[in-house]
C-alpha cells in the first residue's frame, strides 16, 4: 500500500448509529459475495442495531449476518422476509464496520467476503454456557475423616470452586467430595465461565532495559499515552531487544484498560513469543491461528467481542477479530511477505492494520530489523514516527560477514558446502558451540530427471517440477498439493537406477552434513516434515538448549529465534532469490540474508556468517558483507523512484484462469479492450503466468502501472464494468498492491 492513504469510501449515511433501528425493515450483510446488504424485516419484539449479528433467511439456507448501517431498498416489508434470530451476542462496533468496508473499498472485494472473516466462528454467536461449581454451606458432617477435614480446609476461602479444581486443590478423592455433596455439605452453583487466558500483570517482569532501549520504549509509550492515531516504525538490529521494548507500550495500552493486538508472520514463532510473553506479563495471551483447536478459537472470538481478553497474539487473520476496545496493534516482523493473503480476498495484513488503527484511532507500532521499503520510505518522510535500536542487546557483537565466491572456492562434486565454509563448521562444532546452514528450499531436490532419456518429472496440474522429499519417499508439487511416490524405474523408458536429483534442497544438506560429520548432532528444520508446528517447537527449544550442533533449516529459522550458543550461520545458495524476475527481488534477499545472519552471536560470543554465492559483485552481497543497511537501502529507494514502482507508484493485478488456455487468454484479451483511457495508468498484457498452469487451472495476467495519486481501484472497475461478463470456466482475481508476480 505504497503512500497508504486512508481516505474513506463512500458510505451511505448512518440511520441512527448506536440505536436500535426504530424502523421494522434492516439492511443484514451476509457472509457470501454480497455486493451489498440485503434487506429483512424485524419481527415484532426482536430488538436489532448496527452491528447486531443475527440469523437470516438465504435462500433455502439459515445464515448468520450483521445488520449494517445506512438505509434499506424501498420495498414493500410483505415482500422481504423476516430476520429469523437474534444472537446474544455483543454487537460488532461501529469502528469494526467501517473497517469491513474501507477493506472492500480498497481490495475490491465483495463486503460480504470481508464480512465472511469477521464471522467465521458461528458457534461464539451464542454465551459461552455457565460451569458446574460447588459452595460450601453452613451444614457440618457428623463424621469428619481427615481427608474431609482437608477437603473443608481447603474450600474454607468462601470461594466458589469447579470440581476439578477443589479436587486438585485439596488432593483428596472424588468419592470424599461426592460423599459430602450428598451430605448437603456443599451445594451445587453455576459458574461463568473461566477466560481463555488469565489478565496479564503489566508489574510482573519488568525487563531491565539499556539505556537505548529505555528511550526508545518511552517513544513509544508517549505514542500510546497520547491516544489516537499514529505509526511508529521500530527499527533495530537483530538481537537488539525489540519485543522487550514494545512490551513497555504493550503495557501502558494494558494500564488504560484497552485491549492489544500483536500480529506475528509464523505460527513456528507463536511458542518463542509466548514464553516471552509470560515471562514478561505472567500470563499468556490469547492465540489465533489455524494450530490453535476449533473450540479455543471459539471462545478466543467471544472473548475478545466482550472485551474479557486483553491481548491477542496471532496471525494476520486476528486482524478481524471483533475488538470491544482495541488500543494498541503492534505488527511484529512487518517486512514479512507472510503477510500477505492471496486468496479470495487478496490484502496485506500490516497495511490493513495501519488502517484499523486509523479507523479506530488507536496506535500503530511496526517492528523490524529490516523494514519494508515502503515502511522506510514514509518514516523517512515523517509519516511514520521512527524509533531505531542501533545495537544489541547488552553489547553483544554483530557477526563478522564474509562473502565465498563460488567460482573460486567450488564444492566438490556432488557437494554444495564450499570448502570454505566446511573449515568453518568443523572449527565451530569442535569449540563445543553450533552452526547453522540456512537453505530456503525444502525438500532434497527441485528436480529429478532420468539420465538415460532426460525425463523430468512434473506436475500433471502444474506447470512446476516436482519436488522430490526423499526422507518421506514421494515426489511433491509445492503449489497444488499433488504427490507420488518416487519410482525406482523411470516412467517413460523404463531403465532401472537412473534417477537423478538435480539441485539441493536442506535434506540434501543435511545428508551432506551426516556424511561429512557423523558424530556432530545435526537437526533438520523444515516446515513440511511429519509432525507439523509442533515438532517445530521442540526442535527449535533443543537447539536453544544446544541439544544440536549442526542446523540445517530453510526461511523459518530467520525470524525471531535466540540460539545462544549459534556463532557460525552458512547461507548455502545466497543467490536463490535474485532471479525470479520479481521486482522486490533484491529487497527480499537482502531482508533474508540479513535475518538469518543475525542468529549468529546473540549471546556474545564471536560469531561470524559465510555467504556463499556466484555473485560477490552484486549490490544485495556488497550491502550485507559491508553491514551496511543504508547503502542498500538507498540505492533500492533510488531504483524504485526510477522506475514508478510502488511506494512511488501504485501496480494492480488481474489474473484471468480457466480450464483451457484459450478461455483465459482470450477474456484477458477481452479485458485489456475494456481498459478505460487514462494517462496516469499503463495496462500491461495479458501474458501467460510465469505458473501458467496451477491446479489444472491455466493463468494469464494483467499489470496495471501507475503513478502514486493515480485512481487505480476505480480504473479496475470501470475495467471490470465495461468487459463481457465472464462465463464457462473463467475466473479472474484482483490483486491490489501484488506481493507475488508469479
Amino acid at each position: 500500500m505504497p503512500g497508504l492513504s486512508v481516505a474513506q469510501p463512500s458510505r451511505p449515511a448512518l440511520s441512527l448509529p448506536g440505536d436500535l433501528f426504530p424502523a421494522r425493515t434492516v439492511p443484514v450483510l451476509v457472509p457470501m459475495p454480497a455486493e451489498r446488504p440485503y434487506s429483512y424485516t424485524v419481527p415484532e419484539g426482536m430488538r436489532v442495531q448496527p452491528g447486531s449479528i443475527v440469523q437470516v433467511p438465504l435462500g433455502p439456507r439459515q445464515v448468520a449476518g450483521v445488520v449494517w448501517d445506512g438505509e434499506t431498498d424501498a420495498v414493500d416489508p410483505k415482500k422481504l422476509k423476516a430476520i429469523t434470530h437474534a444472537f446474544d451476542c455483543p454487537p460488532l462496533p461501529e469502528a469494526m464496520r467501517r473497517f469491513i468496508d474501507w477493506v472492500a473499498d480498497y481490495t475490491l472485494s465483495p463486503p460480504g467476503l470481508v464480512a465472511r472473516m469477521v464471522l467465521r466462528v458461528p458457534v461464539a454467536f451464542d454465551p459461552e454456557p455457565f460451569v458446574d461449581g460447588l459452595r460450601l454451606t453452613d451444614h457440618r458432617p457428623e463424621r469428619l475423616t481427615p481427608a474431609r477435614q482437608k477437603l473443608l480446609e481447603t474450600a474454607t476461602a468462601g470461594l466458589e470452586w469447579t470440581r476439578p479444581g477443589l479436587l486438585h486443590a485439596s488432593g483428596v478423592s472424588a468419592s470424599v467430595l461426592d460423599g459430602l455433596v450428598k451430605a448437603g455439605t456443599f451445594e451445587t452453583v453455576k459458574l461463568p465461565p473461566h477466560p481463555i487466558v488469565f489478565p496479564p500483570d503489566t508489574s510482573f517482569g519488568r525487563a531491565d532495559l539499556s539505556e537505548t532501549q529505555r528511550d526508545a520504549a518511552d517513544q513509544l509509550c508517549e505514542a500510546v499515552g497520547e491516544g489516537g492515531f499514529s505509526v511508529s516504525l521500530l527499527e533495530g538490529v537483530t538481537g537488539s531487544g525489540k519485543t522487550e521494548v514494545y512490551f513497555e507500550a504493550v503495557a501502558k495500552a494494558l494500564e488504560a484498560g484497552r485491549q492489544v493486538l500483536i500480529l506475528l508472520p509464523e505460527i513456528a514463532l507463536t511458542q518463542s513469543f509466548i514464553d516471552r510473553f509470560h515471562q514478561r506479563f505472567g500470563t499468556e495471551p490469547a492465540q489465533w491461528h489455524s494450530d490453535v483447536p476449533p473450540r479455543n478459537r471459539e471462545r478466543v472470538w467471544r472473548q475478545v467481542a466482550e472485551g474479557r481478553v486483553r491481548v491477542v497474539a496471532g496471525a494476520r487473520s486476528a486482524l478481524f477479530l471483533p475488538f470491544r476496545d482495541l488500543g494498541l496493534i503492534v505488527v511484529d516482523e512487518e517486512h514479512d511477505p507472510a503477510y500477505k493473503q492471496e486468496d479470495r480476498t487478496f490484502y496485506n495484513a500490516r497495511d490493513m492494520a495501519v488502517v484499523r488503527g486509523h479507523i479506530g484511532a488507536c496506535p500503530v507500532i511496526l517492528a523490524s530489523a529490516t523494514p519494508s521499503l515502503e515502511t522506510r520510505v514514509n518514516a523517512r518522510s515523517g509519516r511514520y514516527r521512527h524509533v531505531p535500536l542501533t545495537g544489541r542487546f547488552q553489547a553483544a557483537a554483530l557477526p563478522s560477514l564474509q562473502l565465498v565466491d563460488l567460482r573460486r572456492h567450488p564444492p566438490a562434486k556432488g557437494r554444495f558446502i564450499s570448502p570454505v565454509l566446511h573449515t568453518a563448521i568443523e572449527e565451530t562444532i569442535g569449540r563445543g558451540e553450533q552452526a547453522l546452514l540456512f537453505l530456503n528450499r525444502r525438500g532434497y531436490a527441485p528436480l529429478t530427471l532420468c539420465r538415460a532419456c532426460g525425463h523430468r518429472f512434473q506436475c500433471r496440474q502444474c506447470s512446476s517440477w516436482l519436488v522430490d522429499h526423499r526422507l518421506r519417499g514421494v515426489l511433491q508439487c509445492h503449489h497444488c498439493g499433488h504427490s507420488e511416490r518416487r519410482p525406482e524405474a523411470c516412467p517413460a523408458c523404463g531403465t532401472l537406477d537412473h534417477l537423478v536429483a538435480c539441485g539441493p534442497g536442506v535434506e540434501r544438506v543435511a545428508e551432506e552434513m551426516l556424511q561429512a560429520f557423523p558424530e556432530a548432532r545435526t537437526i533438520l528444520l523444515s516446515s513440511d516434515l511429519p509432525g507439523g508446528a509442533r515438532r517445530l517447537r521442540r526442535e527449535l527449544d533443543a537447539v536453544a538448549e544446544g541439544e544440536a550442533d549442526i542446523v540445517i533449516g530453510t526461511q523459518l529459522v530467520a525470524k525471531g529465534h535466540h540460539f545462544p550458543l549459534m556463532t557460525l550461520v552458512g547461507a548455502v545458495d545466497a543467490d536463490l532469490g535474485l532471479n525470479n524476475g520479481d521486482p522486490r527481488a533484491a529487497e527480499r534477499t537482502f531482508q533474508l540474508l540479513h535475518q538469518v545472519t543475525g542468529r549468529a552471536g546473540r549471546s556474545g560470543l564471536p560469531s561470524r556468517g559465510l555467504i556463499q554465492t556466484f555473485a560477490p559483485e552484486h549490490a544485495v552481497m556488497q550491502a550485507i558483507a559491508a553491514g551496511d543497511p543504508e547503502r542498500f537501502y538507498e540505492r533500492e529507494t533510488a531504483e524504485r523512484e526510477r522506475a514508478g514502482l510502488p511506494p512511488f507508484g501504485r501496480l494492480a493485478a488481474i489474473i484471468v484462469s480457466a480450464d483451457s488456455r484459450r478461455e483465459a487468454e482470450e477474456y484477458g484479451r477481452l479485458l485489456r479492450i475494456a481498459a478505460p483511457e487514462d494517462d496516469d495508468l499503463e495496462v500491461l498484457g495479458p501474458a501467460e503466468a510465469p505458473l501458467g498452469l496451477v491446479r489444472g487451472r491455466h493463468r494469464f495476467r494483467l499489470l496495471i502501472q501507475g503513478g502514486k495519486r493515480a485512481p487505480i481501484q476505480s480504473f479496475v472497475r470501470a475495467m471490470m464494468a465495461s468487459a463481457p461478463k465472464a462465463r464457462g470456466s473463467v475466473q479472474v482475481q484482483i490483486d491490489i498492491d501484488p506481493q507475488s508476480f508469479l
